[in-house]
């Protein structure tokens, strides 16, 4: 078979990707794999500019802390109801159609901030990142698959963790961006508010509401764009089938993996743990470190540039680790430095919350690898499950809030959740990732 003038590659089974991939030469994936690159850095970018949106719309509709993470809840929760769609329309329609439906879904809710920045509805921006996790949904259940499967199957724990890298260089650049275009530096206190007339208020929060426009017309017309070059370019459609040609993976079913089930597990608390971090990055260098609003934006740059040098890092440290061993490890260390954000003052708490950055960094697309590793017909269904268990992200960032607003709004104490989701990550790194014996 000649791969480079066939748009669609059927493969019997998990032992004939080996084979068919090695015979595909590098540079034919090459276009494909940059592409599928590059929706990770996109999607990078929105998960990190929430980080920038918790609580510049906490300060913008005068919320509380539980409400703020609300803005994770309506991303995540995504996550949760559009698994199982996303699912069924990457097995009907495949990678290339599930990319492009992911970014035009992707890009409506980003454009939907402007009417609600216009009418400073917090419903409405909650109704926008709902829409943009559905969107977020569809790329990743097809992207993180796709990228898994485009070549080698030996190094698809590496090629996940090198594409995952620019989710890294995207929360080095978000924060940035946020800085510049989002935060506006300027703060009141409670009494502040009261002693302001209602217009000088109104004014205050709608200038604050509006400074979100600009960047996310900016990030959905880059979707529209993306897509488009997406559907002109030639993605090769990369099947697992059955011997008798029908594929056979079933939502459920995929389930009967012990190691899967565990990695569902373990990424619903990674991506909860991450999302807790980052969401009260900004608050904590501000309440721990002393900070104002737009230095603690800086170093949530610098945790951003952690993360993507242990993804780059990772990548390469992968070479000669067992992915589980080398997952183990940096789930440890981030235990380690959660206790420090606890239990640590001034400025090292800050310090310890941007090595987490660095240690998070391998940790989803490792897990994700270590889930679908074997699994053969039902690595779609399976890509499905672990993309569902991202509604951790929607779960314990908001209880972390909840524990911080009973706690007299104690930051510190928050970070106690994230340290019992590494925990968690620890255990599938040592046990959890084992595939049963049949």
């Amino acid at each position: 078979m000649n791969h480079s003038t066939t748009e669609e590659l059927t493969i019997p089974a998990a032992a004939a990707i080996r084979s068919e991939a090695a015979q595909t030469t590098s540079k034919e994936y090459l276009v494909p794999f940059i592409l599928v690159v590059s929706l990770f850095f996109l999607w990078g970018m929105a998960h990190n500019l929430d980080s920038i949106l918790i609580p510049h719309l906490k300060k913008a509709c005068d919320l509380n802390n539980r409400q703020s993470t609300l803005i994770d809840t309506s991303v995540f929760l995504a996550y949760f109801l559009m698994a199982i769609p996303a699912g069924m329309i990457l097995k009907k329609w495949g990678y290339k159609a599930s990319m492009i439906i992911g970014l035009l879904v992707f890009a409506i809710g980003a454009f939907l901030f402007v009417p609600a920045a216009n009418q400073l509805s917090y419903v409405t921006f909650l109704i926008a990142l709902f829409i943009i996790g559905c969107g977020l949904t569809i790329l990743e259940t097809s992207a993180n698959p796709y990228a898994a499967v485009l070549g080698d199957p030996e190094k698809a724990t590496s090629r996940l963790n090198l594409a995952a890298s620019f989710n890294g260089l995207a929360a080095m650049v978000a924060p940035f961006i946020g800085s510049m275009f989002i935060l506006s530096g300027k703060s009141h206190t409670p009494e502040e508010l009261s002693a302001m007339t209602d217009v000088a208020r109104s004014s205050y929060f709608l200038e604050e509401a509006a400074s979100v426009k600009m960047p996310y017309i900016v990030l959905g017309t880059v979707l529209v764009i993306m897509a488009i070059i997406i559907y002109f370019v030639n993605l090769p459609e990369i099947k697992t089938k059955s011997k008798d040609g029908v594929a056979k993976g079933s939502f459920f079913g995929a389930l009967r993996h012990k190691h899967l089930r565990w990695a569902v597990v373990a990424q619903f608390f990674y991506v909860g743990a991450q999302v807790c971090v980052t969401s009260f990055f900004i608050r904590m260098a501000q309440q721990g470190a002393g900070f104002d609003e737009k230095t603690a934006a800086y170093y949530l740059a610098i945790y951003g540039l952690l993360f993507m040098a242990g993804r780059f890092a990772g990548t390469a440290i992968l070479q000669v680790i067992a992915s589980h061993k080398l997952l183990a490890l940096y789930a440890g260390i981030a235990v380690f430095l959660c206790l420090i954000a606890i239990l640590g003052q001034g400025t090292y708490v800050v310090y310890a919350l941007g090595a987490i950055g660095f240690f998070m960094s391998i940790m989803f697309p490792t897990i994700f690898a270590l889930g679908i590793d074997g699994i053969g017909d039902d690595t779609k269904p399976g890509s499905s499950w672990l993309i569902m268990s991202i509604v951790g992200g929607a779960i314990l960032p908001y209880g972390m809030g909840t524990m911080i607003d009973l706690n007299g709004d104690n930051i510190q104490i928050g970070y106690s959740i994230p340290l019992v989701c590494f925990l968690i990550i620890l255990f599938f790194g040592l046990k959890g990732y084992k595939i049963a014996a049949k």
